[in-house]
């Protein structure tokens, strides 16, 4: 992979002096400790109950991987964490995914050092996706993150072994949405209506519309005015942009609902990658399309010849099985060559900006 040349004249000079720290990354050093974890319940403040997830850290007294229902996981369960703050990073998946859908990306982090916490967005997930395109999840899922954080930071076991100044976000697909609202983004619903008139062939994005229509016929109304309503919900839970957060990872995000104004808001470095053959969020209408306007862009990656699901963790024999819509990649793509990679430029991103280092 390269970086992608369009992009470098929209770097400042600090950011540019990051990027040259970065390319190197996969030459990172092996893992240096052994993994633990520990599944969490968080309080959801947006749909009420409980978020479950788990929370990845470096431990001494990992013996090796564990079994969790079809995931292979590179962590041993609810050993001790070796103590002392460590840097936080908080991992959004993607629409109808899991707190397990990058478990890899949490490993390979906790191993160098970090505590990783993972959570499972409610009505947004492979069991439900009952609030797909709808506020409770546009809104709240950036909610969500932040109540992970806050949880983190005053759990007792947990606020030993988290540092509160050295936190990042990490997000795939609605997951990459997700971690760019936490860091300032600010989405115009209203857009998808110019969007799709332009670009009709956009078929992931575009053909929800015409249910919106539809819904907004029966109620005598309008798409617009049901867009504008859900663009006057975007805040109902409370802020979406959280300060304590200080970069974001951030993977083929759905992001072709932010324009530049909404864009001027991000302050904070974030780190960019896409697939070639990404046929659900298309590049040009998403990553590529935000990429210019991102003021502290550190840097946009390629992953060439994959899909959009290149970024979830390599499958496990019976994952495969099971999932081969998400698991099966083009041919000549290897997924476990390319993780490493994406998980290295992670690593070295959020140690660059975390001041972070191995234990």
């Amino acid at each position: 992979m390269k970086m992608t040349n369009d992009h470098r004249r929209f770097r400042s000079w600090w950011l540019v002096t990051l990027l040259a720290l970065i390319i190197p990354a996969y030459a990172i050093a092996k893992p240096v400790t052994g993994v633990g974890f520990s599944a969490i319940n968080v309080p959801d403040p947006v749909n009420g109950g409980s978020m479950p997830g788990y929370v990845f850290y470096p431990s001494a007294s990992a013996k090796g991987r564990t079994e969790i229902g079809s995931y292979v996981v590179d962590a041993t369960a609810d050993v001790a964490p070796i103590p002392g703050a460590k840097p936080l990073v908080v991992i959004s998946h993607g629409h109808g995914g899991s707190d397990l859908g990058h478990h890899d990306l949490a490993t390979y982090l906790a191993s160098h050092g970090f505590v990783v916490a993972t959570i499972t967005h409610p009505r947004d997930n492979f069991r439900d996706s009952s609030g797909d395109g709808q506020a409770v999840v546009l809104g709240g899922r950036p909610v969500q993150v932040s109540a992970t954080i806050s949880y983190l930071l005053q759990n007792p076991r947990w606020k030993l072994v988290v540092d509160a100044d050295r936190i990042g976000v990490a997000g795939f697909s609605n997951g990459g949405y997700t971690a760019l609202l936490v860091v300032g983004a600010e989405p115009r619903f209203t857009g998808i209506i110019d969007h799709c008139r332009l670009h009709p062939g956009d078929r992931n994005i575009c053909a929800p519309l015409g249910k919106i229509e539809a819904a907004a016929a029966q109620q005598h109304r309008t798409a617009q005015q049901l867009i504008q309503e859900l663009q006057g919900s975007l805040h109902k839970w409370g802020k979406t942009s959280d300060p304590r957060v200080k970069a974001a990872f951030v993977m083929a995000p759905f992001s072709s609902v932010f324009d530049g104004p909404g864009m001027t808001h991000i302050r904070r470095p974030v780190f960019l990658y896409y697939a070639e053959g990404d046929q659900v969020l298309l590049p040009r209408y998403n990553a590529l399309h935000i990429a210019p306007l991102i003021r502290t862009l550190a840097a946009v990656e390629k992953v060439p010849n994959a899909g959009h699901y290149i970024f979830l963790s390599p499958c496990s024999p019976q994952l495969a099985k099971e999932e081969r819509s998400i698991c099966d990649d083009p041919a000549g793509t290897d997924r476990v060559a390319v993780h490493r990679e994406i998980n290295a430029n992670a690593l070295s991103f959020f140690r660059r900006i975390l001041h972070a280092k191995d234990l």
